[in-house]
C-alpha cells in the first residue's frame, strides 16, 4: 500500500456530518455508475456482433478484434491508471477516463468502418483502465467499518449485474432499432451516462492532491503491450487469412518477448524502480494457483459468450433481442450466486472453487450434447445455463480473495493488480482462441448441411473444448484449497506460551 496524501472524510457532527456522510454515498453511486458503464461494454457488444458485421461488411476475425481490443487495452493499461491515479490525483484521474470512455464511445457509435471502430474500442479500453482502479482507493479511503462492508456490497452488486445487464440492454436496444441506428446505441448510450457522471463528480468527490506513489513502468509496459498484441491478434487474424507465415512468426516474436519483459522487470527493481510486476510476488502460497484457475475460466468464459452469441444469431436465426434474452436467466443467476455465496457453510468454502468449476465444466458437456444437432434447447437450455453458470459464480467468487490470502500486505497491490489483469487477458484470449476455432469450423462445414446444423457442430466442438479448459482449472484449483485451509487453520491455532 503506498501512503495516501489526503485523509478520509470525517463524518462530523450534527447537520454538516449528515450532509458529509450524504454526499459520500452520492460520490458512490456516480463512481459506481462509471464502474457499470465500463463493465457493460465488456460484455454488451456480443450480442450485437452479427449486425455489425453485417452492417459494416466485417469478417468473423474482425468482430472479435472489436471485443478483444477493448479487453486487450483495458487489462494491460489497470496497474498504469492506478498508479495514474496517485501520481496526479484520483478524481482527476477519473474524470480523465470518463472523458476518454466517452468520447471514445461516441467514436464507436459514429464509426463509418470497422477498422475505426477497432481503433476507439482500443482508446475506449484505456479510459476504462483509467477509471476502474480509483473506485476500489477511494472506497478504501472514505469508507470504515460497517459503512465499507455496504459500499463493498454495492461494488459486488454492480460487478454481478454489469453481466446481466450487458447481455440483455445489447440485444433490446439492437432490436429497438433507435432512430433506425441499428447497433451504434449500444455504444452511444454511454455518451448521455458518461457527460452525467463527468458534470457530477466534481461536486460530490472532493480533489485530491497527489500522493508519494509508486512510478509509472514505461520501460515495462513498452514491452509487454507488444507482446501481448503479437500474441493475441495473430490468434484472432489466423484463421481467416489461413495462417499465413507472418501470423506465425508475430506469435512468435510475442512469446519472446516474455523474457524480455521479465529482464526488464528485474532491471527495473534493481535500480531501485517500481516494476509493473513484481515478480517477488510469485512467492506467496496460492497466487500461482489462482492465478492459473482465473485464467482457466476467464478464457472459458470469453470463448463462451463470442461462439453461442453468433451462434445464436447466424446460426439459428434469432433475432439480438431473443439471443439476450437466451442468456438472461444464467445470467441471473451468475449475479445472485455470485452476490450470496458467503451464506454457504464456512467449511465449503476452500472447496467452491474446485467444485464449482467442475459442474460447471459437467454443464458446458450437457449444453454441447443438447445443441449438438442445431436445436435452439428450449427449456432444458434454461435449466442447464441457470446450474453451469450458477456454478461458475460460486467458483470464481471466492477464488480472488483465496488467491491473496497469503499475500503479504506489503505486496498486496501488486498482487491485486496482477490477479485484476489476468481476470482481463484471460477474456481476449479466449475470444480469439475459442472465436477463431468456432469461425473455422463454421466456415467450413459439409455443403449439405443447414446453418443451424453447421453452427450447431461448430459449437459442440468448442463447448468440448471448454469441457476440457475447464477440467483442467479444477486440477489448478486443487492447491489453492490446501491453501486456504491451511490458512485458516493457522488463524485459529493457539498461540505458544
Amino acid at each position: 500500500m503506498t501512503a495516501i496524501s489526503e485523509s478520509p472524510i470525517s463524518k462530523g457532527t450534527g447537520t454538516d456530518g449528515a450532509e458529509a456522510d450524504r454526499t459520500r454515498w452520492v460520490m458512490l453511486i456516480v463512481l459506481l455508475s462509471g464502474q457499470f458503464m465500463a463493465l457493460l461494454d465488456t460484455t454488451i457488444v456480443n450480442v450485437a456482433m452479427p449486425t455489425i458485421g453485417r452492417s459494416l461488411h466485417a469478417s468473423g476475425a474482425e468482430l472479435q478484434l472489436v471485443i478483444a481490443c477493448y479487453i486487450v487495452s483495458y487489462a494491460m493499461l489497470l496497474i498504469t491508471g492506478a498508479r495514474v491515479g496517485s501520481l496526479i490525483g484520483r478524481r482527476r484521474t477519473f474524470l480523465l477516463g470518463v472523458g476518454t470512455f466517452t468520447l471514445s464511445s461516441l467514436a464507436c457509435g459514429l464509426a463509418p468502418g470497422v477498422g475505426v471502430l477497432i481503433a476507439a474500442r482500443f482508446v475506449q479500453g484505456a479510459g476504462a483502465a483509467a477509471m476502474m482502479p480509483q473506485i476500489m482507493t477511494v472506497l478504501q479511503l472514505r469508507f470504515s467499518g460497517t459503512e465499507r462492508a455496504r459500499a463493498l456490497s454495492g461494488y459486488t452488486a454492480v460487478l454481478s449485474s454489469g453481466f446481466v445487464a450487458g447481455q440483455v440492454l445489447g440485444g433490446l436496444l439492437v432490436s429497438a432499432n433507435l432512430f433506425g441506428a441499428s447497433w451504434r446505441p449500444v455504444f452511444l448510450v454511454n455518451v448521455p451516462i458518461g457527460a452525467a457522471i463527468a458534470l457530477l463528480l466534481p461536486r460530490v468527490m472532493p480533489a485530491d492532491g497527489p500522493a508519494r506513489a509508486r512510478r509509472l513502468d514505461l520501460a515495462g509496459l513498452a514491452v509487454a503491450v507488444p507482446a501481448v498484441c503479437l500474441v493475441v491478434l495473430p490468434l484472432m487474424l489466423g484463421h481467416q487469412e489461413h495462417w499465413p507465415w507472418w501470423s506465425l512468426a508475430c506469435i512468435g516474436c510475442g512469446l519472446a518477448l516474455v523474457p524480455a519483459f521479465l529482464a526488464t522487470e528485474r532491471a527495473v527493481t534493481a535500480r531501485g524502480g517500481h516494476p509493473l510486476l513484481s515478480l517477488a510476488v510469485f512467492r506467496s502460497p496460492g497466487l500461482a494457483p489462482g492465478l492459473a484457475t482465473v485464467m482457466l475460466l476467464m478464457v472459458t468464459y470469453g470463448g463462451f459468450l463470442f461462439a453461442f452469441a453468433v451462434h445464436l444469431q447466424a446460426g439459428l436465426g434469432d433475432s439480438a433481442l431473443r439471443a439476450g434474452l437466451t442468456f438472461a436467466p444464467g445470467a441471473v443467476a451468475f449475479g445472485l450466486c455470485g452476490y450470496f455465496w458467503r451464506r454457504l457453510p464456512a467449511a465449503w468454502h476452500p472447496w467452491l472453487t474446485a467444485g464449482g468449476t467442475a459442474v460447471g465444466a459437467l454443464g458446458y458437456l450437457a449444453v454441447a450434447v443438447l445443441l449438438r444437432d442445431g436445436g435452439a434447447g428450449g427449456a432444458w437450455l434454461q435449466l442447464l445455463f441457470v446450474v453451469t453458470f450458477g456454478s461458475l459464480a460460486a467458483a470464481f467468487s471466492p477464488l480472488v480473495t483465496q488467491s491473496l490470502v497469503r499475500v503479504p500486505l506489503d505486496e498486496a497491490a501488486d498482487a491485486s493488480g496482477l490477479l485484476t489483469t489476468t481476470i482481463q487477458l484471460g477474456q481476449a484470449v479466449g475470444v480469439a482462441v475459442f472465436g477463431s476455432v468456432f469461425l473455422t469450423l463454421a466456415a467450413h462445414g459439409s455443403p449439405g448441411q443447414g446453418a443451424a446444423a453447421v453452427s450447431g457442430h461448430a459449437l459442440f466442438v468448442v463447448l468440448l473444448w471448454l469441457v476440457g479448459t475447464l477440467a483442467c482449472g479444477v486440477v489448478a484449483a486443487a492447491p489453492l484449497a490446501r491453501t486456504v485451509r491451511d490458512s485458516a487453520r493457522a488463524r485459529t491455532a493457539p498461540e505458544p506460551p
